[in-house]
């Protein structure tokens, strides 16, 4: 009898680049160069030399776990690399006895139009090009900052991640306002849309692609999440009742007001940040593993680089 097609229905599909996955920043100088030979060469040459963590292997690693069993995760690394670096990359993962069977690899050519067939629920990547593409099609992705800190080694029976509010989990309507009008039109607006629920971000579907398995954890995983936010009361009742219609719940909630993530980021650890605005994104980098969302009004004409669009006062 002819065997069924395999299946990833059902699964949380991770799709990672190599850089995200792995500390490549040397090789990747290289390849940068414009010598993709030369890059060819060196990774064959380290092909039995496992690479070091790189800035979401934390994320990966834990996410993985939750497959004793039933498969529940599946990762899959996409990525510019060629097909003959490809092999350092699975060697690496073998090493560390990550379960990552899949992979795409394109020499130079953006990957992510194989995140489609993928039905992938995120997308990392250290291009920004790539990111933004995906972002595009409708796949939540960041862009890993490789710089990152790593994350701590103190909770290694819980996956965290923690998500910006604005323009992230929730469109970035209420932010538009806030560049638009400034703080107090913003406050106004979102006190008189308290029982109104924001639009869906880019990352809404992560977020619940995420509750399966933070409703239903393995013996020797869970999911803690949190949402990391400039919002202050009485912006805050919009987006908590907006997670209650969603029938999302979320373990921490922080309404800093404006005042920098990165050492709240340091004492909540997660394995993963995700934030629109590339300030926030610095701060939090410090600290922890932390990407960027290319999303929003902060990222349109070049804004997301605005220092006043970033300090203490900036929404997202």
């Amino acid at each position: 009898m002819p065997r069924m097609p395999a299946t990833l229905e059902g699964q949380l599909v991770v799709a990672i680049s190599s850089r995200a996955l792995f500390d490549f920043e040397e090789e990747n100088r290289v390849f940068e160069a414009g010598d993709d030979r030369a890059y060819m060469r060196l990774q064959l040459e380290r092909l039995e030399v496992a690479a070091k963590p790189g800035v979401a292997f934390s994320l990966v690693n834990k996410l993985l776990a939750f497959n004793a069993g039933t498969p529940r995760v599946e990762v899959v690394i996409l990525s510019r690399n060629d097909p003959v670096s490809g092999m350092r990359v699975f060697r690496s993962a073998q090493h560390y006895r990550l379960p990552i069977q899949r992979g795409v690899f394109t020499r130079g050519e953006s990957p992510w139009r194989y995140l489609k067939p993928l039905d992938a629920n995120l997308f990392l990547s250290a291009n920004e090009a790539d990111v933004r593409s995906a972002l595009g099609a409708g796949v939540p992705a960041a862009r890993v900052y490789p710089h990152s800190a790593r994350a701590s080694s103190e909770h290694p029976n819980e996956v965290r991640i923690a998500f910006d509010g604005d323009a992230v989990l929730f469109s970035d309507e209420a932010e538009q306002v806030y560049q638009r009008d400034g703080l107090d039109a913003f406050q106004n607006h979102e006190r008189t849309r308290a029982a109104t629920p924001l639009p869906a971000g880019p990352f809404k579907p992560l977020l619940q692609a995420l509750q399966g398995l933070q409703r239903e954890p393995s013996p020797d995983m869970r999911i803690r999440t949190a949402l990391v936010t400039a919002r202050s009361a009485p912006a805050h009742e919009r987006a908590i009742r907006t997670l209650m219609n969603w029938n999302i719940e979320v373990d921490e909630a922080m309404f800093l007001g404006g005042l920098p993530k990165g050492e709240f980021l340091r004492e909540f650890e997660p394995d993963f940040f995700f934030d629109d605005q590339t300030g926030h994104v610095d701060s939090a980098a410090e600290h922890v593993p932390a990407g960027h969302v290319a999303s929003g009004v902060a990222n349109d004409s070049g804004q997301s680089e605005a220092p006043a669009k970033l300090g203490r006062i900036g929404l997202s």
